[in-house]
């Protein structure tokens, strides 16, 4: 245990003067001495650290600064969303479903009554995260990936070469201190003082120099052998396969993507969200999502259909309407196919008149926009009575519609159908007088 605690002497207030010791841990990077490969061990080093480092950020004391254990929950970025506004790191929540996730930091709000900073939809988020991580997982990212880290292995050895020029310059400075001090004649107590406490502010900044090397990390944990270059790439064809297969968890999938991925900031837009993906090489990806559709913007018929209904309306029915608009494959807010009623209920909504009404009553000149003419209007028309109009529909002398049995005609009327059937004078039926 030497080395790894260190007692400090403090006076406590209100208590007679006296000194106390205080006792508390050394980091590990400042331990004095660290031997390793002395005693037969169970695991490595380097696997040591990893475990400590896992257990580290495991923890729930300051979340803020960790992102805790892998849940079994749906949402995908659990632990790895920062909020883009404070920074802080975000909770999750999870809508009435149970499945869709939803990122919030509210703690303010709920323990000093403050305002929530932002609260998203995460559904979205994790697949667009999703995309991205895979992508990087291509062939072609990964070379490129490779050819970065052979960049960052020669700029670890060039460091490596500098710190052992520190060490042997250090070193150097250490021996010639000794050597000078060796040389000293004994008599000349003075100066063999200067030159002893010379050789051991030589041996401090030595050992100083040799503990800060002793904490990095070494080179070849930076390095990557061929081996595990065939493995990396490899990945581009595993990685996608067991990401997408049914057997695969989603915790299994949260574990993957932390291998990659440090933390994820989202920032809520006007109309978009901002996605800050900071990766384990401290690279960053930017990109922007669309938020969510509101709830009463998804139960909204899509502008477009609104327009093409306002094109259809002067000169189709409705059921015509729907008709088209059903074999467009244009679809309602809430799904579905058109009926002829929901067309009605547009043309409500968004004021839009019908040109081709059904009922008579609404197209006040008789006349629809396909230009077909009432049974009244074509019967004043051609200066005879509704019940002619209706015999000659019967007999076919007049083309009309008619949506079903016993609605109102829609007659066609042509210029010569005009000429040929119009009489010249009003012809009104004989009224029956009732015999008594």
């Amino acid at each position: 245990m030497y080395g790894r605690t260190q007692t400090r002497a403090r006076v406590l207030p209100g208590e007679a003067p006296r000194v106390k010791g205080r006792t508390r841990r050394v980091v590990r990077q400042e331990w004095p001495i660290v031997l390793h490969d002395q005693h037969p061990a169970y695991i490595t080093w380097e696997q040591f650290l990893r475990h400590q480092q896992q257990l580290d950020d495991n923890r729930t004391l300051r979340p803020e600064d960790r992102p805790g254990a892998v849940r079994e929950g749906a949402a995908l970025l659990q632990g790895l969303v920062l909020c883009g506004h404070c920074g802080r790191r975000m909770r999750v929540r999870y809508l009435e479903d149970g499945r869709t996730p939803s990122y919030d930091w509210n703690t303010l709000h709920v323990r000093q009554a403050g305002p929530t900073c932002q609260s998203l939809r995460g559904d979205g988020v994790d697949a667009a995260v999703a995309r991205i991580f895979l992508d990087a997982m291509q062939p072609a990212q990964l070379a490129i990936s490779l050819a970065t880290l052979a960049q960052v292995e020669a700029q670890a050895r060039q460091i490596d070469r500098q710190w052992h020029l520190r060490l042997e310059r250090a070193q150097y400075e250490a021996d010639r201190a000794r050597r000078r001090f060796l040389a000293v004649d004994p008599e000349h107590r003075l100066v063999a003082r200067t030159l002893e406490r010379d050789w051991n502010d030589t041996l401090a900044a030595l050992a100083t120099l040799e503990r800060a090397y002793a904490a990095m990390p070494p080179l070849t944990a930076q390095l990557v052998s061929p081996e595990e270059r065939q493995r990396i790439l490899a990945l581009a064809q595993d990685v996608p396969a067991v990401w997408a297969a049914e057997t695969t968890s989603q915790t299994e999938r949260k574990q993957l993507l932390r291998c990659l991925i440090k933390d994820v900031t989202l920032t809520k837009c006007a109309t978009t969200i901002a996605v800050a993906i900071r990766w384990q090489t401290e690279a960053c990806t930017l990109l922007d999502i669309p938020r969510p559709a509101r709830s009463c913007d998804r139960r909204r018929t899509p502008p477009a259909v609104v327009a093409r209904l306002r094109l259809l309306a002067p000169h189709y029915t409705d059921r015509q309407i729907a008709t088209m608009l059903n074999q467009e494959g244009a679809t309602p807010g809430l799904g579905g196919t058109f009926p002829a009623s929901k067309v009605a209920w547009l043309r409500y909504a968004y004021a839009i008149p019908a040109g081709c009404p059904e009922a008579p009553g609404v197209c006040p000149d008789g006349q629809r926009g396909d230009g077909r003419y009432s049974a009244r209007a074509a019967a004043d028309l051609l200066n005879v009575d509704v019940g002619t109009i209706a015999a000659w529909c019967r007999t076919g002398r007049l083309e009309y519609v008619q949506q079903t049995p016993h609605s109102p005609r829609w007659v066609t009327l042509a210029p010569e159908s005009i000429a040929a059937l119009r009489k010249p004078v009003r012809q009104r039926k004989p009224r029956r007088v009732r015999k008594v």
